[in-house]
């Protein structure tokens, strides 16, 4: 059975924005290797758009994104919409039923998938199927933006922590 995890970096006043966060060489080889281990991954549609970046070859990549880029390409995706009505290679929409589609997945698939998005995540924390929390904290301040809890936050445990990269703190919880 696969374990749905909710991660994503985010600033010491808990917001979301990959665009105002630098990710050094260390975290972003530590991502690299997170989404080439992933069974799969359940995106929002925003978020998916935001990574459909990594669906198209750019020269000025270095060795490091081009990695990534493959990584990404190889993963099963599952992307939640109502309004998209296509999505890219090796992605499946998710239009209805996403409660039965993500308890399938669980149930079909073995290791990990990556919720993508926070407010597929509250919804999906709502549905009680996200199994844990990674909470990647950088050492800047944003003051406004996406909150990593798009609701009320769940009931948590911390069950680790550990530095990932050059400043980063990642803080993993279960629900409680």
């Amino acid at each position: 059975m696969a374990k749905l995890v909710f991660g994503m970096n985010q600033s010491l006043d808990g917001y979301v924005d990959h665009l105002k966060m630098e990710t050094g060489p260390a975290l972003f080889r530590h991502w690299t290797e997170h989404v080439r281990d992933l069974a799969g991954s359940v995106y929002g549609r925003r978020m998916y758009e935001i990574m459909r970046y990594w669906d198209e070859d750019d020269p000025e990549w270095d060795a490091a994104r081009r990695d990534f880029a493959a990584a990404w390409r190889s993963q099963p995706k599952w992307v939640v919409s109502r309004s998209l009505k296509s999505v890219g290679p090796n992605a499946t929409l998710v239009e209805h039923g996403l409660e039965a589609v993500v308890r399938g997945l669980k149930a079909r698939l073995v290791g990990e998938i990556a919720v993508a998005g926070p407010d597929l995540a509250r919804t999906l924390t709502d549905l009680g199927l996200v199994d844990e929390y990674r909470l990647y904290f950088h050492p800047v301040v944003l003051g406004q933006g996406t909150p990593f809890f798009a609701g009320a936050r769940p009931p948590l445990r911390l069950v680790a922590s550990d530095q990932v990269g050059e400043d980063t703190i990642r803080l993993t919880y279960v629900p409680a």
